[in-house]
């Protein structure tokens, strides 16, 4: 993009934020910003292929007494993941006060206990980095805050007191604590809006010194090592009364806004938008194709391949994966199962019954599991997301009584991320094997902590050469990653085409158009053999067997077929 494109997206993006509000002082100064950052050297950043696996984890999930925790987790990616991996994504990594990270204090000052700017530099020279950018709230602790309690006028409008003027009626939180809080300030009482928590104040993106700081930020990120950056909560940006407060187009247009800067400063640097809801309103954020999001966060996809390995049909996620198609060469999904948070269940809206969600509720209570809900518009509460460390979700007690048939459904499941369109994510307990966290869930009472253990180095490298289910599932996800980068057909961009083969089965095709290369993928969703009639015709990959007509699938088998 060349300077006078950017300028005039930016303009075009400042106006339909502010509307009548809008100032030409707004793009003078969005002019100087960007004469500062061109007077630095950029790094590029090469786009996403088939062999971009993202690890999900926190800057110290691996620790080592008196170690910056950073480096251990550097170590340790070094010593036993090695190139499996390619991106890291480190949940937030800065100075915070609450909820393990997400109510940050200084956008710019890492965390003293996981290291320092150094650290990060040193990891992302040996892996591409996601950062993660807060971007909707920051922690009341923050000296952005303290400086609106204390009147400065720097400060004064960057939070949203309550106003009796402004209809709140409608709007949507994943949260049921109050939507404004009040403190102690320097002349009184003041109030501020709070989506998540009271220690997590809402910045006010109305006021556009806020905005130009947090671009800055987000230009910070870029040119200290981040390929990828999650925007956090990013539906939740823009407040506007009488709505949903949610998905708005200001929020949209500020998204784009940051893309256009990222593909002239840093082009293929990766925005990722976090929005746990519904999947229309997800994929709104891939804008055109071509000027928003280069991936969203594919939120249907865990409860639903967990319904279906549950109940042994494949129908609901074989007629859902219909639905998903290539978006654009640019853009694609960022496929996961499982994460720092829960199961969500929003996305499940119109796909899942309720008493096919119940289903799921009844059997992760039932296998150790907590359940979370939200608060709706009209006071009432409905499910919003299921704690529990995803090999516990998955199985079933009555009939995966077996190591072997548990291990074999968890390398099942992922079998399906792998294989669909999008680039996959994997959570660092799942690739580590590890089971729900009760002693974190008890002293902390907070229910996401199941599944946040931190794993001490010593311990987690003995655990994987002596667990036999630690060392199953890290050795088998080893193994079909290393296998999938090596075929073109799962580029990211590559299309899909869902196979009907009967209700016992999920199926597609990957084919990549350049190559000429496909790999038809199969998955026996049953805890016993399948066999199915078809016309197959090639060598499985996975264990160079060939394959010529019908196929017999041991319980929770996959092949992926290379024709």
């Amino acid at each position: 993009m060349d300077k006078n494109k950017l300028i005039r997206l930016i303009e075009d993006k400042l106006k339909l934020i502010y509307g009548e509000e809008y100032k030409q002082s707004y793009l003078d100064e969005m002019n100087l910003l960007i004469s500062k950052w061109e007077e630095t050297n950029w790094d590029r950043a090469l786009p996403v292929s088939q062999e971009n696996v993202y690890l999900i984890t926190y800057g110290d999930s691996i620790y080592e007494k008196g170690m910056p925790t950073l480096k251990t987790l550097h170590k340790f990616l070094k010593n036993y993941v090695g190139d499996v991996i390619t991106d890291v994504h480190l949940l937030p990594m800065f100075e915070y006060t609450s909820d393990d990270g997400f109510s940050v204090v200084d956008y710019r000052k890492i965390n003293e206990d996981l290291g320092d700017w150094e650290d990060i530099e040193s990891l992302s020279k040996d892996y591409r980095l996601m950062f993660d950018f807060v971007a909707n709230h920051i922690s009341k602790s923050s000296e952005w805050f303290k400086g609106y309690l204390n009147d400065d006028e720097k400060y004064k409008e960057y939070f949203i007191p309550y106003d009796e003027n402004f209809d709140t009626s409608k709007v949507i939180r994943p949260r049921i604590s109050p939507l404004f809080h009040e403190y102690k300030g320097k002349n009184g009482v003041k109030t501020a809006w709070t989506t998540f928590s009271e220690d997590q104040v809402d910045l006010n993106f109305r006021h556009f010194p806020v905005l130009l700081e947090m671009t800055d930020i987000i230009l910070t990120y870029a040119h200290r090592g981040a390929t990828s950056i999650r925007l956090d909560a990013i539906g939740f940006l823009w407040k506007e009364s009488g709505t949903t407060c949610m998905h708005l187009p200001q929020t949209h247009a500020v998204i784009q806004l940051w893309r256009g800067l990222l593909d002239y400063f840093k082009r293929n640097t990766q925005i990722i938008t976090e929005t746990n809801v519904p999947h229309k309103e997800n994929i709104s954020y891939f804008g055109d194709g071509k000027n928003e999001a280069h991936m969203v966060y594919q939120f249907s996809l865990p409860p639903l391949v967990l319904f279906t390995l549950t109940t042994h049909n494949s129908s609901k996620l074989t007629e859902w994966s219909k639905t998903i198609s290539k978006v654009s060469d640019e853009a694609t999904y960022f496929n996961f199962l499982a994460s720092h948070d829960g199961i969500g269940m929003r996305p499940t809206e119109g796909i899942l019954t309720e008493e096919e969600k119940k289903l799921l509720i009844d059997k992760v209570i039932e296998n150790g599991g907590r359940v979370s809900y939200k608060t709706n518009t009209d006071g009432s509460q409905s499910i919003y997301e299921l704690n529990i460390n995803y090999q516990d979700a998955l199985i079933n007690k009555n009939e995966d009584t077996t190591l072997e048939l548990q291990v074999r459904k968890m390398l099942a499941a992922h079998s399906i991320l792998l294989s669909l369109i999008g680039v996959p994510a994997i959570y660092y307990h799942s690739l580590l094997g590890s089971r729900n966290d009760y002693e974190g869930l008890e002293k902390s009472g907070i229910n996401r902590r199941i599944n946040r253990e931190k794993l001490e180095y010593n311990r987690i490298a003995f655990e994987l050469e002596t667990d036999e289910r630690r060392k199953a599932i890290f050795n088998g996800l080893k193994k079909m990653i290393n296998l999938r980068k090596k075929e073109s057909p799962f580029s990211p961009y590559a299309p899909q085409r869902v196979l009907d083969l009967g209700n016992k089965v999920f199926a597609l095709e990957r084919e990549d158009k350049e190559t000429v290369e496909r790999i038809t993928f199969v998955v026996n969703v049953d805890s016993r053999e399948v066999k199915i009639n078809g016309n197959f015709k090639g060598e499985d990959i996975l264990t160079g067997r060939k394959i010529d007509g019908e196929l017999a699938l041991a319980p929770y088998e996959f092949v992926w077929i290379k024709n």
